[in-house]
């Protein structure tokens, strides 16, 4: 397998993007949101994960980050991933959801070409990580990021936007804290 664009060392920061299948919009609905920022939550708090921005999309979510202490950041990205589509899908199928069966049906047929016997897929394989390597790129990345909603037309301002860093940024509520950097 392919290390390019892949989180192989450790101790390093790192610019990574996790997209579902199909780029299936399933963070539109709050639950599922929630779902995203309390596992990240429990990776900072659990598996040493250091955020320094992120943005939750509807179908992907970007975040500069690195694990520290000993833990590995590709072992942490893929705990994220398997646990976050085991609840993924169990909130499809438990809580109030009007695209229930369609959504289903399509992770069901995402894993039909794999060779494991696995049952649905939410994530794409892998995901794309590039590594931080000056502070041009950090600022670059973090402005990215922020900006994405803006770019997709969902709020005027960065700091709008509720399920992304740049609320920890400007100082405003939040429910995911990140270490800020100082480079603005």
């Amino acid at each position: 397998m392919s290390t390019k664009y892949k989180a192989t060392t450790t101790e390093q920061a790192y610019f990574i993007t996790i997209t579902t299948v199909g780029w299936i919009d399933i963070f539109t609905r709050l639950n599922q949101k929630y779902n995203i920022i309390n596992v990240l939550s429990y990776c900072q708090n659990n598996k040493r994960l250091e955020i320094y921005a992120y943005c939750l999309m509807s179908n992907h979510i970007h975040l500069l980050c690195k694990a520290v202490d000993g833990f590995v950041l590709s072992d942490v990205i893929r705990d994220f991933k398997k646990f976050t589509s085991k609840k993924i899908i169990s909130t499809t199928i438990d809580e109030p959801e009007s695209r229930r069966e369609w959504l289903l049906d399509y992770f069901a047929k995402a894993c039909e070409h794999l060779k494991r016997n696995q049952q649905y897929k939410v994530w794409q394989n892998g995901y794309h990580a590039e590594i931080v390597e000056t502070n041009w790129f950090i600022k670059q990345k973090v402005n990215y990021i922020h900006f994405n909603p803006v770019k997709e037309k969902i709020v005027a301002l960065p700091e709008d936007y509720y399920f992304s860093s740049a609320r920890n940024y400007s100082g405003l509520e939040n429910d995911l804290e990140v270490f800020v950097i100082d480079l603005f």
